[in-house]
């Protein structure tokens, strides 16, 4: 509801009030289109997310079973000390734009110091299996782990886009074309009483 008495009624003020609504509807369809592509791509993440899951117990179940016929070839010692021997896995992390929102990109180097032990010594096929289902276990929950991240930092921006596009839709333009239509009122009236006054001074010219 506008506050009629602070408002001026002026042929520019009501020019104003058309222009800001004619702005505020051009913001009202950007927001609401970049709300539309990141909805798109929330949605591509879980997608994403769904699959990554449904991996995640496959993986878990090879790593597992390639852990039990490891422990089986070698021994639970020797498996231990091979594992303590592994090149260590580091996790880089940056960031990507998407829409203007910052969302996590997650890189993997394997550090390229491996102990003497395993180099000279070849692994056996169940342990170099065992070694690669958890390499491979660990790579999806760090990848799983990004997407979430990324899916959180996406739904929180539409979550905000929501409540701006809400607010031009629901306040600012109804409150612009509010009072925009009062200024036209009082102008039409400003404009009638002065035809009329017009009118009766003809009126007493004349008589």
């Amino acid at each position: 509801m506008a506050r009629k008495t602070n408002v001026k009624t002026t042929r520019i003020e009501l020019i104003n009030a058309k222009r800001r609504i004619k702005t505020a509807q051009k913001g009202l369809d950007l927001l609401k289109l970049k709300r539309a592509s990141l909805v798109l791509e929330f949605f591509n993440f879980a997608r994403q997310i769904k699959a990554l899951r449904a991996n995640l117990a496959t993986g878990v179940d090879r790593a597992m079973a390639s852990t039990e016929i490891s422990n089986i070839a070698v021994g639970r010692v020797t498996l231990e000390r091979i594992a303590a021997e592994q090149s260590t896995m580091m996790v880089g992390v940056a960031a990507k734009n998407v829409m203007g929102v910052r969302i996590p990109n997650l890189s993997f180097k394997e550090q390229a110091e491996a102990s003497l032990a395993y180099e000279l010594v070849s692994l056996p096929t169940s342990v170099e299996d065992a070694r690669r289902s958890y390499r491979n276990l660990f790579t999806l929950l760090i990848e799983i782990a990004e997407k979430e991240n990324s899916l959180r930092r996406l739904l929180y921006e539409i979550e905000k886009l929501n409540r701006r596009s809400n607010a031009i839709e629901n306040v600012v333009i109804p409150g612009l074309r509010e009072k925009a239509a009062y200024i036209k009122q009082r102008l039409d009236d400003i404009e009638r009483d002065q035809i009329i006054s017009l009118k009766f001074i003809k009126r007493k010219m004349n008589g």
